[in-house]
């Protein structure tokens, strides 16, 4: 194959580190985001010239073609966990990943590879989790070759989910536990952007299913405390059921429709954490694709949860229970 990959939501959490392991392997990327002027540093994640930012919105036709042109490869990174404005799941999720299926094809890309997540479901009652398995079924229709990654929760400097319970350990007393015996697996997301990569130039991969999990499972419960030894805080932990969490969910929405700030938790989230999120032993996984030593979430806690620490960067170990 050639050398240049689109990479729709680039600029993202994901999509920053796919671009950084497919330029180190060597690739020539082209970003393509909603706001390139915010995108800027993207540039940075590779040599001189080998990184360029373009504007696109999957939902936009036109600008997707354009994104495309000479590309042999693209990697759909868009997603969201909550509304805002126009940006809807079924807009995100399906139109928008049609439209890239469909687009690329057209266009003669050679490789095609979707970022969706374990438990994305068509059926289900969820928006947000049927959106992402509507996501899935469109991709593949348009795009038979497609290749579909689905990890579990993703962690890494920057990440929304770890960070968000060190930061409520700050300032709470206690904290909301929701499917404490859900179990969830973890994987680093230098491990997601390795696996993505893999998939992007092998051509094996195409058509497949991978489900990409850490080395690590725990449950909800576990999670929480992990968070809390790390930083060194004493907290109550306070079960939330599903129900009482599910209606938080619904009366936060707004907060994001109406606002810049993401609500505390979704009713997507919600539903998420009524079944277990580890990998499927029958589907292929990070193995496959050539991680085969994935990084453990406490090997890189430590490195990005120092500073809700007692003390923030400046304490040279976890201090007492606060």
């Amino acid at each position: 194959m050639q050398d240049l990959v689109t990479v729709f939501g680039g600029s993202g959490f994901i999509g920053t580190q796919i671009v950084r392991a497919l330029a180190k392997r060597g690739l020539r990327i082209r970003v393509a985001v909603r706001q390139p002027h915010l995108a800027h540093t993207m540039r940075l994640m590779g040599d001189v010239g080998q990184v360029e930012v373009v504007q696109a919105n999957i939902r936009d036709e036109a600008s997707v073609r354009r994104a495309l042109r000479g590309a042999q490869a693209c990697v759909n990174a868009v997603g969201a966990f909550y509304e805002t404005g126009r940006q809807k799941f079924g807009k995100l999720h399906v139109e928008g990943a049609a439209n890239v299926a469909r687009l690329a094809r057209e266009a003669g890309v050679e490789r095609l590879v979707l970022i969706s997540g374990i438990g994305a479901d068509p059926e289900s009652p969820s928006d947000y989790i049927a959106s992402k398995g509507q996501g899935e079924v469109v991709t593949r229709e348009a795009f038979p070759g497609a290749v579909i990654l689905r990890p579990s929760v993703v962690f890494g400097q920057g990440d929304s989910f770890f960070n968000k319970f060190a930061q409520m350990a700050v300032f709470s007393p206690v904290l909301p536990l929701v499917g404490g015996a859900t179990r969830l697996q973890p994987v680093f997301i230098g491990d997601v952007a390795r696996a993505a990569a893999t998939a992007v130039v092998d051509p094996t991969c195409a058509g497949r299913t991978y489900e990409l999990g850490g080395p690590g499972v725990y449950t909800g419960r576990e999670v929480l405390e992990l968070v809390l030894a790390e930083t060194g805080r004493r907290r109550g932990i306070v079960p939330l059921s599903f129900q009482v969490a599910g209606m938080l969910g619904k009366l936060m929405a707004p907060i994001a429709l109406f606002t810049p700030i993401a609500p505390p938790i979704t009713s997507g989230q919600v539903e998420l954490l009524k079944s277990d999120n580890v990998v499927d032993p029958a589907l292929p996984g990070l193995a496959d694709l050539g991680v085969t030593n994935p990084i453990s979430a406490e090997a890189i806690l430590p490195t990005y949860l120092y500073r809700f620490r007692k003390g923030g960067q400046f304490a040279d170990q976890v201090a007492p229970a606060a």
